[in-house]
């Protein structure tokens, strides 16, 4: 029922900027605050970035702030991540998913590839 699918991933130089989509279906999008979450080559889970119900609230990993943005447009039931002065470390699976007391990042898209590189 609940699907998120995330795009805009691709092949981008250091210093380069990105923007990723996460479109939702199958649930009360704005019910929900939500998150990005990446996964690095050969690394765990590293939480990115998240945003209350309304946007009225961001929070970032300290080495995503000021370079990354995340929001969101709930009339359109899609949350985005913008992404400035990526560097090669940027370079992961990121993932979009759902934060509520019952369930922290209870349900995740398939996620969309990342690659910063020259």
């Amino acid at each position: 029922e609940v699907q998120l699918v995330e795009s805009g991933g691709g092949l981008v130089q250091p210093g380069g900027s990105l923007r990723l989509s996460c479109a939702a279906s199958g649930f009360t999008f704005d019910d929900y605050a939500m998150s990005w979450v990446r996964q690095a080559p050969g690394k765990g889970l590293e939480w990115v970035s998240a945003i209350s119900w309304n946007g009225g609230s961001t929070y970032y990993a300290e080495s995503m702030k000021g370079r990354f943005t995340i929001s969101r447009d709930n009339a359109k039931n899609t949350l985005y991540l913008q992404m400035n002065s990526l560097k090669s470390e940027d370079t992961a699976v990121y993932y979009c998913a759902t934060l509520s007391a019952k369930a922290l990042f209870g349900s995740w898209g398939q996620g969309t590839q990342v690659t910063v590189s020259s």
